[in-house]
């Protein structure tokens, strides 16, 4: 259903109860939000003031069309990684195409009702990128925290551990001392009151210190200089076929991650308040907040878990709750903007630790090695993947790994068998159904096909069809437990009638279920074979193979 929740909200009554609870919990959720959004601008390589504009764009759009009641949008962790590499390589304007691209793709996906399929992305492969992007940003802010007289960041992560080890020993002692008061504000004041962020706290206490002490730290305005404290006018990016085929990989890959976090969000709000989301409605506002904010200088967007969650704690229960916020965040950003110039960037650095602690859920990751070994090589594969090579190839890579380990798994549980000699002994002697119970006729095999009979499991059906010594009057397949057949599995059984029938041989199909038995009828093969020999169940095949066989008499006599 392609309807934001906010309209079936106003349908059901909106009191002035829930009006004030949502202005409460709006205000609270935008000022958590406002040092995230100058944090992962920032950490993206952009300037501060486009983590805000995009948190204020952004989280307005994602409110007000969300398919989730209390979904809060904005800037996260998960983009931080793939942002940065694309404005080195690229600039802003390969972003911003980026970025519109993955707004189509995402409105593609919820038009075409692909909000649940997305959701099939196997829980190794996320864990393994968020991981990996958590470790990223991390290692980024070490620069910010110790405050290392470093120029230029290169790119890549190993790269990344060589320049802090050769600048070490220029650490400003200044930038240590309020990256650590930082984390500890941060750590200790969630114990006292989880009402005003202690993030908020942190950047209030340190940025008052280093200016009433003159402490020689960097600060965003030292850095970045001056920041604007008004959202500009759009501006549509210069766009060209090059430059779309260029970036259509990173738009891809924001896409999906923009997708996977804001349904995970909405799940996780699910949970909390016992309301379902609309995935497909929510996929539909993350493609458009994500097609507006490039045009205001902004960054790709998403559901945020932590901002949701506290929205809902704090009283949030409508979309409202989320417009606010975003409004909080605009009057925050013309009204004090340019204070933010003084904030420390070992305050934010600590900041993105915490976030990238939080993030990593390090719990999970290690839980995950108790997994199957397969399921551990794709973590650790996605993991490395991402900190080594690039976002985009762990996420590619990982969802094909997962995809062909998924497929050797399943053709290990479809088997093909003779139940008449081999698998007789294992056959259930309670089923009514069991070929125990049943009087085999002389010159009739009777194979049993059991699972998916897809492109995974189409040679071992056809080795084991190989086995036969002798070939029988008739072979009787029997497919009451092959509920989906695919292309390749029709194939497989095109060519061993066509085998049959030239060893002399005739097919029965037994009990086929209704998609295996429509896509024979659409490939064509239900009439090669013939409909009179597709019965419904194997004693209805054994009288069809007795008739076969009597035919087969009378015409030699």
């Amino acid at each position: 259903m392609l309807i934001p929740k906010i309209l079936t909200i106003f349908k059901e009554g909106y009191s002035p109860r829930i009006l004030f609870g949502d202005i409460t919990a709006g205000v609270i959720v935008g000022i958590v939000a406002l040092p995230l959004s100058i944090a992962f601008g920032i950490a993206s390589g952009v300037a501060p003031e486009q983590g805000l504009i995009t948190a204020v764009i952004a989280g307005f759009l994602i409110s007000l069309l969300s398919g989730s009641r209390v979904q809060i949008g904005g800037p996260t962790g998960a983009f931080v990684v793939i942002i940065y590499g694309i404005i080195r390589t690229h600039g802003y304007e390969g972003l911003a195409v980026a970025t519109l691209i993955a707004g189509v793709i995402l409105i593609i996906m919820g038009i075409a009702r692909l909000g649940s399929v997305i959701k099939f992305i196997p829980y190794p492969v996320t864990v393994g990128f968020t991981s990996g992007i958590a470790l990223i940003i991390f290692i980024t802010q070490i620069r910010e925290f110790f405050g290392l007289p470093i120029q230029d960041m290169p790119p890549d992560f190993i790269e990344k551990i060589s320049v802090y080890a050769q600048h070490f020993s220029g650490v400003n002692l200044y930038a240590v001392g309020i990256g650590l008061v930082s984390l500890l504000i941060m750590i200790f004041w969630k114990k006292l009151t989880d009402k005003v962020p202690g993030s908020l706290i942190a950047i209030l206490l340190t940025t008052a210190a280093v200016q009433i002490f003159q402490l020689p730290v960097d600060t965003i305005g030292s850095r970045f200089g001056d920041v604007p404290n008004t959202i500009p006018l759009p501006k549509f990016p210069a766009i060209s076929w090059q430059l779309i085929v260029q970036m259509f990989p990173s738009g891809l890959t924001i896409a999906l991650l923009a997708g996977i976090e804001s349904l995970l969000s909405a799940v996780v709000a699910d949970g909390m308040t016992g309301h379902r989301h609309r995935s497909n409605m929510e996929l539909v506002a993350q493609g458009i907040a994500n097609m507006v904010t490039p045009l205001f200088g902004g960054i790709p967007a998403t559901g945020a878990i932590a901002r949701t969650a506290t929205n809902i704690k704090n009283g949030g229960k409508t979309p409202i709750a989320g417009i606010v916020h975003a409004v909080t965040l605009l009057l925050i950003l013309i009204f004090f903007g340019k204070w933010v110039v003084l904030i420390p960037m070992a305050t934010l650095a600590a900041i993105l630790m915490i976030v990238a602690y939080n993030m990593s859920e390090l719990h999970i990751f290690i839980k995950l090695f108790r997994s199957p070994l397969s399921d551990v090589a794709v973590l650790i594969t996605t993991f490395l993947l991402t900190v080594v090579i690039d976002l985009t190839v762990a996420i590619e890579v990982g969802i094909v790994l997962a995809a062909l380990l998924f497929m050797y798994r399943m053709s290990n549980i479809t088997q093909a068998g003779n139940i008449t000699k081999s698998l007789t002994d294992e056959s259930d002697p309670d089923d009514p159904n069991s070929i125990q119970k049943r009087k085999i006729p002389k010159d009739v095999i009777v194979y049993e096909i059991f699972g998916t009979f897809f492109f995974g499991a189409a040679e071992k059906f056809k080795d084991a069809i190989r086995e036969i010594g002798k070939p029988p009057k008739v072979l009787i397949l029997r497919m009451r437990d092959v509920l989906v057949i695919d292309a390749t599995g029709i194939r497989a059984l095109d060519d061993v009638l066509a085998r049959t029938r030239k060893e002399g041989s005739a097919i029965v199909i037994s009990g086929a279920h209704a998609q295996p038995l429509y896509a024979l009828q659409r490939q064509g093969l239900a009439d090669k074979i013939g409909k009179e020999n597709f019965c419904g169940d194997i004693d209805l095949a054994l009288e069809r193979a007795e008739v076969i066989i009597a035919e087969g008499e009378q015409e030699k006599s």
